[in-house]
Parts: structure tokens; C-alpha cells; sequence
């Protein structure tokens, strides 16, 4: 690894860092339900949407009860953007005059949105129209990233309160989350963004001619709006269709820097905010600790494997000093590719400014086994701090068989009905990944959209399935998805690893808020120590290693020995 890609990455890591401290605190007085210098201007407007949907944001929730008003705001959100999609041709801002979108890509886009996923088998610039863009998918960028933070704080309670039936409110969660952290974000870099060249205009497409004497056909659009709520909320989804690669939506380092910052900034910060609410700033900073090791081990892989270039090429003597560049935008180069590209699938993101099929074997895998691991590196917004609090629980479970002694998390026992919705969490998305892509590769629908056979093609299935079973939504660019077969089971896919891993933690957290809390004994393990990051370390990665081992053995592996040995 060069001295400039060491300089590049510590950079990133330390603003990323240094910064997520006081957004961390403030997010936390957020959820909270603490005043904030934003309750001045947006207080009102907090008081009026209450009083205009009849709900008291003080009413407490079972578990159940906040589960339920979860799962039908999101199924309303879903059929809005399915029927905005099958109305698009009538409605206003379509100066494209873009017709009705196909029944099976509309409903895949509908949960894709809905879900926090975002995965995108079709251009956006030819696809949807603005209105369908800004009504639809925007609006469920900001909803569905604070649908996540609410079952964080959901969770949080759950293991801070003293044999409480309530979990929290979760129309005032969504509410706070989207109008004090996501909005303000939001508008700042959108702010930023635009002064860096990214497009904010309603104006239809342009037509320029070339130097070869023919035209081009430009598609402009409000892009800047939604690159900001895509990067913050770990949406992902572009508004066109080559997302972040794209001039208008990342035109220059500079927007480069802020975007690929904006994609893990809320997911940190959420550390210092659990650190905050469970009064205790040293937990935050172990999860942090423990999500940070990691990426940065797995960050040095991909950076590595990518500067090396391709390994047949440097075998006939081919000078790779700039590294592997197929698929990959001059501008950013090697180095912030390989950086986006790992902080795009750490969180549950899935934007883009390089073409991730276009990697080398090993720096390829790198993003696949980050969302296998399950998107808890960072993760998504909100989802990634659950996901890892439930391994956490999972490894106080191991260390406490290990000393035969009953687990606890906070002060909390760790029993079998804690330890059950534990392993649903963690089993559901590698069987829904794992079941995907053996239904794909052995369906005849499946195969026909491989353009790359062997192991590579196999890769492409398998990442496809990874991304939509860990809400991430990012591709391999070779496998034709836009059909019936691949609309279907990986929309499916998208439902069952987003709502069947929300209702557990939900349960989860019922059920941690009715126990009374007890004190720290001689046995207890705290979970602030080296000692502790390590085994909760040790746990993530075995899990994922155990699990996807034998499926990455068949794709990157596989092609990776089959380039060295040419």
C-alpha cells in the first residue's frame, strides 16, 4: 500500500470519527425527547404533524403495538411508491414524457425503497420521472432510514428500562428522527453538494453534439436532494443509473470525500448516542471500537488487492502502478474506489462509484463478505448498531457458558427467549442469501441472465443475493436482474431480511424492558474492555466465515486461483 492511500484513509477515518462524537450526542438528546437549539424552528412543526395524525407522541408502546404501527406505515409507503411508479405518465414533472413502469420493477422498486435497500434493476434518468424520484423514492430515503433509527431507540430502552411494558412511541421516533438528524443533515450537504457541481434542476434533458459530429442526449434532474438523504440515510439508491460514478451526481474529490463520509457518519455517531442514552459513554465507544477493527483490516484487503492490479497482467510484465482501473472513474482512482467501495457495503448503503463487478477477485470479495457479514460493520442507519447489539448479547450468551454462569447485557439476563429472537436475527439473512442463490443457479430464468459463466457469473448471483439479503443494494454490474424471476425473489428477499429481522429485535427489546435490572457481580463480563471487543469480533466474523466460506470458495475465490495460475 502506497504513503498516499495510507494518507487518504486515515484522513477519512479520522474526520469520520471526530465527527461523530457530538452528532452522537445530539442524536442522542434527539431520542430522547430533549430539547434542542433545532426545537426552535422545527418545534412547531413537530406539535402540528402530532396534532394533524391524533397522536400523543407521550402514549408509551408494547412491543407489539410499535411493531404493528411500524409494519403498516412502511406497507402504506410501499404501495404509494408501487402506484406512483404505475401512474407515472399523468402525473406532473415528467418533462421526459416517461411511461408507466413495468408491474414486476415496480413492485421490486417499491420494497427495494420501502426497506432501506434500495437495490436498482433499471436507470433512473430513463425510468422514473422527477416527480416519481422526489414524491417516491426521496420521501422513502428519509422514512425508512428513520424506521431504523426508531427500532434502535426501541432497543436502547428495551435494555435501559426498569420492568417497563413500553419500548418507546414510534410515530414520535420517526417523526424526531427525519425532522431534527435526517432533514438538517440532509439540506447541509445537499448545500454542499450543489456547490460542488451536483445538478438540482426541474429542467427536462438536454441534447449536445459531439466532436464526432453527432448528438448526445444529457438527462439532468434534482439529483443533489436526493445524493444527500441517499449517502446519510445508507439509502444508496442514484438517481442515475451509474449512482455515484456519475459527474452530475459526484463530480469532483471533494464531493467524492463528503459523500463516501456522509454514507457512515449517522451509523458512528449512533455508537456515542448508545453510549449517551445507557449513561455509559464506554459502551459506545467498544461497539465503535469493534465495528472500526474491522473495517479497517478489511478496508486494507480491498485497497491492497486493488492497487495490485490484476494479477495476469502483472504476470506478462504489465506495470500496474496505478492498479486495477477497469470499471473505475480516473478522477478517484484505485484507492478511493476500493475506500468507497468498503464503506458502501459496512453500511447497508449500496451507492457506488466504481463498478464493483469490474474488481479483482479478492478486492470483489471484500464488499460481498462485508454485507454477509450482516451489514453490522457501521451498518445501515439504525439496523447496523441492532444488528450488532444482538451479537453482543450473542457473545456475553458464549462467555457466559464458557464461565457457567447465567448471561447479562447491561444488567440484563440473557434467557431463552432473548436468545431465540438473538438467533433469528442472525440466521435469517445468510438462509435468505443462501436459499436465493441456490434457487437462481439451478432455475433456468436464474442462468439465462448470466452473461459470465463459471465462477465469476456464480459471484455476480451470489452478491445480487447478499445485497438484497442485507438491505444493501449494491451490485456485481454483470447479471441481468431486470426480469420477472430476479424482480420477484429478490424483492422477496429485500422483505424478508428487513421486517423478519425488525420484529425480533422489537420482541427483543419487550422483552429486555419488562426484566429488573441487576448489579454487576464477580462474574459478570464487562463489555467496555479489549477483552470484550475481541470476543464480540471473534463472534461476527466466525459467524460470517462459517456461513459464507463454502459459497465465496465457489465465486471470488475460485476466480482468484483460476487468474494466478494463467
Amino acid at each position: 500500500m502506497t504513503d498516499m492511500a495510507i494518507v487518504q484513509c486515515t484522513l477519512y477515518l479520522v474526520v469520520l470519527l471526530a465527527l461523530s462524537v457530538p452528532l452522537g450526542r445530539f442524536m442522542a438528546r434527539v431520542l430522547a425527547g430533549e430539547r434542542t437549539w433545532l426545537h426552535v424552528l422545527l418545534g412547531p412543526l413537530e406539535r402540528l404533524m402530532y396534532r394533524a395524525a391524533g397522536v400523543d407522541p407521550q402514549a408509551e408502546m408494547r412491543w407489539g403495538a410499535y411493531a404493528g404501527a411500524l409494519l403498516l406505515f412502511n406497507a402504506a409507503g410501499l404501495l404509494v411508491v408501487y402506484g406512483l411508479q404505475r401512474v407515472q405518465e399523468a402525473l406532473l414533472l415528467n418533462p421526459d414524457g416517461l411511461g408507466a413502469v413495468a408491474p414486476d420493477l415496480a413492485l421490486n422498486t417499491a420494497i427495494s425503497f420501502a426497506s432501506n435497500t434500495n437495490w436498482q434493476a433499471y436507470s433512473g434518468e430513463t425510468t422514473l420521472s422527477y416527480a416519481v424520484q422526489m414524491l417516491g423514492l426521496t420521501v422513502q430515503n428519509f422514512v425508512s432510514a428513520a424506521t431504523g433509527i426508531a427500532v434502535l431507540a426501541a432497543l436502547i430502552r428495551g435494555l435501559t428500562r426498569r420492568q417497563s411494558p413500553g419500548v418507546g412511541n414510534f410515530w414520535a421516533d420517526l417523526t424526531r428522527s427525519t425532522l431534527y438528524i435526517l432533514l438538517p443533515l440532509s439540506l447541509l450537504l445537499a448545500l454542499l453538494l450543489v456547490g460542488q457541481g451536483v445538478v438540482q434542476t426541474f429542467d427536462g434533458s438536454v441534447t449536445a453534439a459531439t466532436l464526432e459530429g453527432g448528438t448526445q442526449t444529457i438527462a439532468l434532474g434534482p439529483a443533489a436532494s436526493q445524493v444527500a438523504i441517499k449517502q446519510l440515510g445508507t439509502n444508496g439508491g442514484g438517481f442515475f443509473g451509474v449512482n455515484s460514478a456519475h459527474p452530475f451526481e459526484n463530480p469532483t474529490p471533494i464531493s467524492n470525500f463528503l459523500e463516501c463520509l456522509a454514507i457512515l457518519l449517522i451509523p458512528a455517531g449512533l455508537c456515542h448516542t448508545f453510549g449517551t442514552m445507557v449513561k455509559d459513554a464506554r459502551q459506545g465507544w467498544a461497539l465503535l471500537a469493534a465495528m472500526t477493527a474491522v473495517f479497517v483490516a478489511l478496508l486494507g484487503v480491498c485497497v491492497w488487492a486493488e492497487l495490485a492490479g490484476n494479477p495476469v497482467l502483472t504476470a506478462l510484465g504489465v506495470d500496474g502502478t496505478p492498479g486495477n482501473l477497469e470499471g473505475k472513474e480516473v478522477r478517484f482512482g484505485a484507492v478511493g474506489s476500493a475506500l468507497w467501495a468498503t464503506a458502501t457495503t459496512a453500511a447497508s448503503n449500496g451507492s457506488v462509484n466504481a463498478m464493483h463487478d469490474s474488481f479483482t477477485p479478492i478486492g470483489g470479495l471484500v464488499p460481498m463478505w462485508l454485507m454477509q457479514l450482516g451489514e453490522v460493520i457501521f451498518g445501515g442507519v439504525g439496523s447496523g448498531l441492532y444488528g450488532l447489539l444482538v451479537f453482543a448479547i450473542i457473545a456475553v450468551f458464549i462467555a457466559g457458558l464458557m464461565v457457567g454462569r447465567t448471561p447479562e447485557y447491561l444488567g440484563k439476563k440473557i434467557e431463552a427467549f432473548e436468545m431465540k429472537m438473538a438467533a433469528l436475527v442472525v440466521l435469517l439473512p445468510p438462509i435468505v442469501v443462501l436459499l436465493g442463490t441456490a434457487i437462481a443457479v439451478r432455475s433456468e430464468a436464474g442462468l439465462a441472465a448470466i452473461a459470465n459463466p463459471g465462477a465469476h457469473g456464480f459471484s455476480e448471483v451470489l452478491y445480487a443475493y447478499s445485497s438484497a439479503g442485507n438491505n444493501n443494494g449494491s451490485a456485481f454490474g454483470g447479471l441481468g436482474v431486470n426480469n420477472v424471476f430476479y424482480n420477484l425473489t429478490l424483492g422477496l428477499a429485500m422483505l424478508l431480511a428487513r421486517y423478519g429481522v425488525i420484529v425480533p429485535v422489537l420482541a427483543l427489546a419487550g422483552s429486555l424492558a419488562l426484566k429488573k435490572p441487576i448489579p454487576p457481580g464477580a462474574g459478570t463480563l464487562p463489555t467496555h474492555t479489549p477483552l470484550f471487543i475481541a470476543l464480540l469480533i471473534g463472534t461476527v466474523v466466525l459467524v460470517g466465515a462459517l456461513t459464507f466460506v463454502p459459497a465465496l470458495a465457489l465465486g471470488p475465490v475460485a476466480e482468484h486461483l483460476q487468474l494466478i495460475r494463467r
